[in-house]
């Protein structure tokens, strides 16, 4: 295991590399640039801000400059918050996405892992149909469309919710259950089929010939091996919550990371655009080796090459 993580962790920095070359020609590809919108700015005061920001340089040495930065956590000012460095707004903003992703992982898990437990238990009946039911109503319904529909409802129609912004406890409910509606669904349907599974193997059966009640059989013996499809979903879900909480974080305010994401990308503020997608980037990287590591020790008859 120890040569396997040690191998994972020298991946990271060609990977990471690769993803800091597509993301800074792609932003130069983009049309556009970070002052264009300023249509006032006289082209004197534009060259001198194109000088201050090193834009007047060639490609290859504003990449270079880039890289070097980048190897140091270091991706200079932004454009658009020209007094705070990326790496300020960074370490502002991931804590509120992390939180509100946080949050929504742990209301996917809580309602999601039961309500497949009680989908594979009652096979084929109505209980079953039901929560497929919720599950697929889960999956089909956006975050860009349940979210307005849950402020119309408890911040318009009843006014028991705040419709925006990251203000206390009741500010979260509405943006936690948008982000996790979706990976409810997903969970609940990963649970009954990983629990379906082993619910037909041979040592359950040998578990309820000796007579033990089923909530022992499904609790203590089925469940480790029943949640592996979760856990292996754990990674891209992680990362799909907080990538996804860029639409949560536009509809209800909040002040995450995400939200300084899509505004660079609006403004075309090349240093905050890359420095957010380079820590997302690590940080998702990591999320997965962990998970990985956990699969393991969840099933020892997984071997890490």
């Amino acid at each position: 295991m120890t040569r396997y993580v040690v191998r994972r962790l020298l991946l990271f920095l060609p990977t990471l590399w690769v993803i800091a070359t597509l993301t800074f020609f792609l932003m130069r590809l983009a049309p556009g640039g970070p002052f264009n919108a300023e249509r006032e700015i006289p082209q004197a005061a534009r060259a001198a801000l194109a000088q201050r920001y090193g834009l007047d340089r060639p490609l290859a040495v504003q990449y270079l400059t880039f890289i070097a930065g980048a190897a140091r956590l270091d991706f200079g000012p932004s454009y658009k918050f020209p007094t705070r460095q990326v790496r300020e707004i960074i370490l502002e903003g991931f804590p509120v996405s992390a939180e509100l992703g946080g949050w929504a992982l742990l209301v996917a898990l809580l309602a999601g892992i039961p309500l497949g437990i009680i989908a594979a238990q009652r096979r084929n009946t109505a209980a079953d149909t039901a929560v497929m039911a919720v599950a697929l109503a889960g999956v089909s319904v956006p975050g860009f469309v349940l979210g307005p529909l849950l402020v119309l409802a408890f911040s318009l129609g009843l006014p028991w919710l705040p419709p925006a912004l990251w203000e206390g406890p009741q500010s979260r409910v509405l943006p936690v259950l948008t982000l996790a509606a979706a990976y409810v669904a997903y969970v609940a349907r990963l649970t009954r089929a990983g629990m379906l599974e082993v619910l037909r193997q041979d040592f359950i059966r040998t578990a309820r010939a000796k007579g033990l009640p089923e909530r022992v059989v499904v609790l203590k013996h089925a469940l480790r091996l029943g949640l592996l499809p979760v856990l292996s979903y754990l990674g891209p879900a992680a990362a799909a919550i907080i990538m996804g909480s860029l639409v949560v974080e536009q509809v209800f305010a909040v002040p995450g990371l995400g939200r300084y994401l899509v505004q660079g990308a609006f403004n075309r503020d090349y240093t905050l655009v890359m420095g957010v997608v380079l820590f997302y980037a690590a940080f998702l990287m990591a999320l997965n080796l962990l998970v990985d590591l956990a699969y393991a020790w969840l099933d020892p008859r997984v071997e890490l090459k």
